[in-house]
């Protein structure tokens, strides 16, 4: 049997799908599996923030249709990336164990380990309004430098542009083999990441029964549990990757935590809560939570972020 993985083509992505490819054969000797890579939007624009170019699914489009149009079998995302509706046809079929969903702060030689090491009106490189809104909020003596491209690109700006320290997940660096560039991890109170960070998504045909049966292997239902209810707060807010919202689900025995942040651009406003309940109704919880910050402020902050496009 063969079968084809449609993934983006940057290092992080190949490894992401490598992995991926890896159990499938192991577990599953009949199968062979390649990999084929797909050019997305976001992968084409690289001049310009994202948050600029607008739209959703700027990391996922491409190989939806691909996956549409039977070109490839499964895709694998980098959950974050992808928007909370999802085609009519496909599904989100199995989210594997999730990796470490924070931030690291990396800077020349380790020299800060915190937000509050940074000198006064320091330069921070960040390509996310979800980090960059939380950071201003915190120290808004700082000075935020959009950056893009693939984490090692991104190392070489730390040098190449003069910043004090650049913010990367702690996932992606942990995928690629450089766990010990995040020395320094930033707690979920400092910086609380974006739904879905650190899980992958793999996503199927609907129809595709007798694959979704063969690969259930792959699926953590702890990981599924809380995404569900992360998602479930970013679809109530009608936001996407590229919007300074913020959900962290945790679970403990039956119980879930689930927090939530939405924020102004410039960080001058923070509105942020957290609910508990029961680890069976993942959804219901993160649609209360988007309402309670809708109805402190958050539609008023929305609507003006939406409102510049």
């Amino acid at each position: 049997m063969e079968l084809k993985i449609g993934t983006r083509g940057s290092t992080l992505a190949l490894c992401q799908s490598t992995w991926v490819k890896d159990r499938i054969e192991s577990a599953c000797p009949d199968v062979v599996v390649s990999l084929v890579k797909i050019k997305t939007k976001g992968d084409k624009i690289l001049d310009s923030p994202l948050s600029a170019i607008g739209g959703k699914g700027l990391f996922v489009k491409e190989i939806e249709e691909a996956l549409l149009r039977r070109d490839i079998d499964v895709a694998v995302h980098s959950l974050k990336d992808v928007p909370a509706d999802i085609p009519e046809g496909l599904e989100l079929a199995f989210f594997p164990p999730r990796e470490d969903p924070r931030d690291a702060i990396i800077s020349i030689s380790g020299k800060y380990a915190t937000l509050d090491d940074l000198p006064q009106g320091s330069s921070v490189g960040t390509g996310s309004l979800r980090r960059s809104s939380q950071i201003l909020h915190r120290r808004p003596d700082l000075k935020i430098v959009p950056i893009r491209g693939n984490v090692g690109t991104r190392l070489k700006k730390l040098e190449s542009e003069g910043l004090h320290a650049i913010i990367l997940a702690v996932a992606g660096l942990h995928r690629l083999g450089l766990s010990r560039l995040a020395e320094h991890v930033l707690s979920t109170d400092d910086l609380l990441p974006a739904p879905g960070q650190g899980a992958l998504a793999l996503e199927m045909r609907e129809e595709d029964t007798h694959l979704k049966e063969k690969f259930r292997f792959l699926h953590h239902e702890p990981t599924e549990t809380a995404i569900r209810a992360e998602r479930a707060f970013l679809k109530r807010l009608e936001g996407g990757c590229q919007v300074p919202i913020a959900a962290y689900g945790t679970l403990r025995g039956e119980q879930i935590t689930l927090r939530g942040m939405v924020a102004e651009l410039d960080g001058s406003r923070v509105i942020k809560d957290h609910v508990n309940g029961g680890r069976d109704r993942p959804e219901s919880l993160g649609i209360s939570l988007a309402e309670d910050i809708l109805a402190r402020g958050a539609d008023e902050i929305l609507a003006r972020i939406y409102g510049k496009g």
